[in-house]
């Protein structure tokens, strides 16, 4: 059974989350602070997070970029922040989702399910797509540069898989938004600068000096074709 682990102190929303995904079938593993967090992530490994980030002992950005350091699991980040920055740190930090309060709890439900569609999704036949020194094994979810692996998070790895196919490509960002299916349903397009940053920052040799992903002022971003040298 697909688990989500609640990390969240507000008890009625908790119990108001938690039969919403109880009902639609989902195993529900809960955490009142950053502490019972990280014990329960280790334990339990569950599926999805869905984090507060004002909780009585940590931020859950500090959560966040400590479940980062260690794995690729989705992260919906709750917040009663509407500011445009801190939805931008939570993105970069490396979540694939946020979610600002109040919201619907069916709303809720339906980007878990977006998103981990995006995770158990996987092609028939083998998929893998070469541009360069870049490789993307697609139905292992493995992207490595010159041989090295490296980690990206569901979102990120759509996004990649998006430009890979198509490359020199001009995207915009409603484009790549489309790319992931709905992952960030209503969310603001500028939440893709947040994902190509990240992205970026673990690819490129230099993110300052991007030579993979370009951007393409004022329309969006498209990869380099290096084809002709792979």
């Amino acid at each position: 059974m697909t688990s989500v682990l609640i990390v969240e102190d507000e008890s009625a929303l908790v119990r108001l989350i938690r039969d919403y995904l109880v009902h639609d079938g989902f195993r529900v593993l809960t955490a009142g602070d950053a502490a019972t967090a990280m014990q329960r992530f280790r334990a339990d490994r569950p599926d999805l997070i869905v984090l507060d980030l004002g909780l009585p002992d940590r931020n859950g950005l500090d959560v966040t970029r400590e479940i980062r350091a260690t794995s690729t699991t989705p992260i919906i980040i709750l917040t009663a922040r509407g500011a445009e920055t801190d939805r931008v740190v939570g993105l970069e930090l490396g979540a694939d989702d946020y979610m600002v309060k109040p919201f619907s709890p069916k709303e809720l439900v339906a980007r878990i399910r977006a998103i981990l569609r995006r995770v158990e999704a996987r092609p028939m036949a083998a998929d893998t797509l070469r541009n360069g020194d870049i490789e993307v094994d697609i139905p292992r979810m493995r992207v490595t540069r010159d041989g090295q692996g490296i980690d990206l998070t569901t979102t990120e790895f759509q996004i990649l898989v998006a430009m890979m196919r198509e490359p020199g490509r001009v995207f915009t960002r409603g484009h790549l938004l489309d790319a992931i299916h709905g992952v960030m349903i209503e969310s603001y397009e500028r939440a893709i600068d947040a994902h190509i940053k990240n992205i970026r920052r673990k690819l490129e040799p230099d993110p300052a000096h991007p030579r993979y992903i370009q951007t393409v002022h004022g329309v969006g971003y498209r990869i380099a074709d290096d084809r002709q040298n792979s």
